[in-house]
């Protein structure tokens, strides 16, 4: 049975609010730890909060990381927020280094030395190209994040987003194909951050993609 939303469910919290962001657009998410469910989904997003290691030993104890994988490879919208960002990478430093999915080349690293962290609050994400999924959110519109670490990919191709912290610049938004991630949390943004998620619906299920009709050239400041 195909299932038009799911909410990947690994223990790491905050679904709640996911779910409520996803039924503003219309839609209830099924909020699931079943493979079955991401491997039927048209849609799935994978939120999360607290460390790497956690992450990827629920991911694996609920049998999850192969279906996971296995969807994105599949070419299907997937939305990754915050932890479900970063355990896309290969690697992430929280903690020692910890083997994550492998989906998207590079590495997850602390904040420099004399920052504090968590970075918490809201913080301004400067968008370097146009996407879908961000139609009608504004360039340099205020997102709220909480973290400790950042992703750093290996292509810098795939940085949709970028976001300034204490004179550290790091990719906020991961985009490839149908794979969109954040490194904030939308559901935590007000009417920005239900717009991200709307977009994400609609494009999903109406279009069955997020790709963008055409390559588009930068935008400006």
């Amino acid at each position: 049975m195909t299932v038009d939303v799911v909410i990947v469910d690994y223990g790491a919290g905050n679904l709640r609010s996911v779910a409520r962001a996803v039924a503003h657009a219309g839609v209830e998410a099924l909020v699931t730890a079943d493979p079955r469910a991401v491997e039927a989904a048209r849609a799935v997003v994978m939120p999360g909060v607290g460390a790497a290691a956690d992450t990827m030993a629920n991911l694996r104890a609920a049998g999850l990381v192969e279906p996971v994988r296995e969807y994105i490879a599949s070419g299907r919208p997937f939305l990754g927020v915050c932890m479900g960002l970063q355990a896309l990478f290969d690697v992430s430093e929280e903690g020692g280094e910890h083997a994550c999915l492998g989906v998207v080349p590079g590495r997850v690293v602390r904040f420099p030395q004399g920052l504090t962290v968590p970075h918490m609050g809201w913080n301004t994400v400067k968008l370097r190209r146009p996407h879908p999924v961000f139609e009608g959110v504004a360039q340099g519109s205020y997102f709220y994040f909480v973290h400790s670490y950042y992703p750093r990919p290996a292509d810098d191709g795939t940085v949709a987003g970028e976001t300034e912290y204490g004179g550290a610049r790091f990719a906020s938004v991961v985009a490839r194909g149908n794979l969109v991630a954040t490194q904030f949390h939308p559901e935590k943004s007000g009417a920005d951050g239900l717009r991200v998620y709307a977009n994400f619906v609609r494009l999903a299920l109406v279009q069955g993609t997020l790709e963008p009709a055409a390559l588009a050239a930068p935008l400006g400041s």
